[in-house]
């Protein structure tokens, strides 16, 4: 079979700096080829040449057969490419810009509306139709993107980190329609940062400074891990990551909310030390186990990132953080507090009635789907909006009568990049240090700080815009911090940077937490809602469940799951669907996660299922729920209710009239 993407030899240099050095790869017809590297590896620049939008120095692309240096023109009508960067029309609503976009690629009048219909049923996008693309929060916008980039069926489909700031539920059936396009021999290549869409890739390689360093598929890749990964437990997770990492013994030590990883050579060694440490410190602790290395455990060790990761900068608050202390100590316990806060955009109810208090130095996480409210909440709290109704005090201060106040006691890092891209590194840090009134000694000190804790010592000459995603989100967080607030607010700070970057913010936010600051964070990332100490779920606008992690769990989940391992898992989720007592099936990692209502007996009428269709069961057991999975299966609860609600509602109107 050919090729659909045929790359040899790729090079593109800028200057002495070469961003692409000889890359070779290639991608057929119903395959998706996953790019994954840290920020700065080169995936954009490939993408781009690929997609003829930039020139390569040498080496040779074909897309479908035709040389995209010698016709590119050709070569465009087999594409589909979406940019990280929005392609949006901010002043035509979602409904024009998906009419402009099959407009240019001349979607015939018959098939066009029902591919728009299907597109706006996936991303829930449908009740927005009439909105302006500039009035969408950030992950709306990036769900009408991938609208756009798929209103046509392409011969490739070029994607560059799609899915960053999109909810799990629209991850998962975004990735439904890629495998629906597989089965049309689409040929699709891949940029993502997040590891667990790189198991669902049929291959993917592993790129750094421009060269590939793996390729295969995941399983292959994972296989490269020499070092073994042993897990444990413990309420006392963060301590015993300072005590394992001071000792600078392991090859990694990293904390995921209450469980601590840590990555050895000699595994049996490590249990016996990592046991004898713990008891003699009296540190309550569960079993310590070997736990299967991930893509995001390989990433790391291939890329022989161990230093960076271990030279973990600890937020040096220095003098300021006796001010700090002073602040926020003996005047309020409660950092912050709110009280039926709502908040109305026209007839359109973004936040309902919310009520919450958040003690000082808590880590708490805001989750919900794109457009539940959750920015407008924060952006309500930090003074930028007024609510319609209700209200609530940050730092002591009233939220609608004391807003500059509140705006001196906190740290704000909005979900868009709001930096000066045509600024240094140093003059942005120079500039928000002004702003927070910082002088002389002081914003020298502090200027010295943030270059040190975001690695950009070097860069600091250089223009901001010239930053990856990931060195340019640590440059906004240390901004925020310059003035060393009592209180930070992090709106989806880690969204679209590498798994490097993203443990280096929470080992920054877990020591300013250690500190007393209190932190207040929106993510897509599961992984990250475990490292919080409670989680508050939105849904439309509403709280529907707020405790610890652990209590989410243990407490809200209902259903049991199970998971399973299979030869293309894809092709199996809607059989599995239709076996009684399964509520839900959807791509998990490299296989799928059942919620099922008895696991026992789930378990056999799944195995006769994939029996019948001739389908190898891997692996099938009955596992503890992820966050993923109690944020998906509440937010169902929720719909199953009002759709029960509507209906009798809809009876009750049939009867009177």
């Amino acid at each position: 079979m050919e090729p659909a993407i045929h790359v040899a030899d790729l090079t593109k240099r800028f200057g002495d700096v070469t961003a692409v050095d000889h890359l070779s790869l290639s991608v057929y017809p119903g395959e998706i080829f996953g790019l994954v590297g840290p920020d700065g590896a080169g995936k954009t620049t490939t993408l781009r040449m690929v997609a003829t939008i930039m020139d390569a120095s040498s080496g040779d692309t074909r897309v479908a057969g035709i040389d995209v240096r010698r016709e590119p023109g050709s070569a465009k009508d087999h594409i589909a490419y979406m940019s990280q960067r929005f392609g949006l029309y901010q002043d035509l609503t979602v409904q024009e810009n998906i009419e402009f976009y099959a407009d240019l690629y001349c979607v015939p009048g018959r098939e066009r509306q029902d591919r728009i219909d299907k597109l706006l049923d996936f991303s829930d996008m449908r009740r927005f139709k009439a909105r302006r693309a500039g009035h969408l929060s950030g992950g709306m916008k990036q769900k009408l993107q991938l609208i756009c980039a798929l209103i046509h069926t392409p011969t490739v489909l070029l994607l560059d980190e799609p899915t960053n700031g999109v909810d799990p539920v629209s991850r998962r059936d975004f990735w439904r329609i890629l495998y629906r396009l597989l089965k049309e021999n689409t040929a699709i290549l891949i940029s993502t940062a997040y590891l667990d869409e790189a198991e669902r890739c049929n291959r993917i390689g592993l790129i750094d400074r421009g060269t590939m360093h793996a390729v295969g598929t995941p399983a292959q890749v994972k296989g490269l891990m020499r070092a073994v990964i042993l897990e444990l437990r413990s309420s006392q997770a963060r301590r015993i990551t300072h005590m394992l990492r001071d000792l600078g013994q392991y090859q990694d030590v990293n904390v995921f909310g209450d469980h601590v990883h840590v990555v050895s050579q000699d595994p049996n060694e490590a249990e016996r030390h990592i046991r004898r440490l713990l008891d003699d410190q009296g540190i309550p602790y569960d079993e310590i186990r070997r736990q299967p290395a991930s893509l995001e455990d390989v990433f790391i060790s291939l890329l022989d990132l161990r230093s960076s990761s271990q030279s973990r900068t600890s937020v040096d608050i220095e003098a300021g953080s006796d001010r700090a202390s002073r602040s926020i100590s003996g005047k309020w316990n409660v950092a912050v507090s709110m009280k039926e806060l709502t908040r109305y955009f026209g007839d359109f109810v973004a936040v309902n009635r919310v009520t919450v208090d958040v003690p000082r130095g808590e880590i708490f996480g805001f989750l919900g789907p794109n457009g539940a409210g959750k920015t407008t909440v924060i952006r309500m709290l930090c003074g930028l909006l007024k609510p319609t109704q209700g209200g609530g005090t940050v730092a002591g201060y009233d939220i609608s009568r004391e807003p500059e106040r509140i705006k001196r006691r906190i740290g704000y890092m909005s979900q868009k990049f709001s930096l000066y891209d045509d600024l240094t590194v140093e003059e942005n840090i120079n500039f928000y240090g002004g702003i927070y009134g910082l002088r002389g000694t002081r914003l020298a000190k502090r200027r010295d700080w943030a270059l040190q804790m975001t690695g950009l010592r070097d860069q600091r000459r250089n223009l901001t815009s010239h930053l990856s995603a990931g060195w340019k989100q640590g440059l906004a967080m240390a901004c925020a911090v310059l003035h060393e607030p009592p209180i930070l607010f992090l709106d989806e700070p880690t969204s679209g940077v590498d798994p490097l970057s993203r443990r280096r913010f929470w080992d920054l936010i877990y020591d300013m937490a250690n500190r007393g600051i209190t932190i207040f964070v929106t993510t897509h990332y599961m992984e990250e809602a475990e490292y919080c100490d409670r989680i508050a779920l939105m849904f439309r606008g509403s709280i529907i469940a707020i405790g610890s992690p652990r209590e989410l769990k243990t407490q809200r989940m209902h259903e049991q799951i199970l998971d399973i391992r299979c030869p293309q898992p894809q092709d199996v989720i809607d059989p599995l669907g239709d076996v009684p007592g399964v509520h839900s099936v959807a791509l998990f990692g490299e296989g799928l996660h059942a919620v099922v209502e008895n696991a026992t007996r789930a378990r056999r009428a799944i195995a006769q299922t994939l029996y019948r269709l001739g389908v190898r069961v891997e692996r099938m057991e009955e596992i503890a729920p992820s966050m993923e999975d109690v944020f998906v299966s509440l937010i169902e609860e929720v719909e199953k209710k009002e759709a029960k609600y509507t209906q009798e509602e809809t009876r009750s109107r049939t009867f009177k009239w």
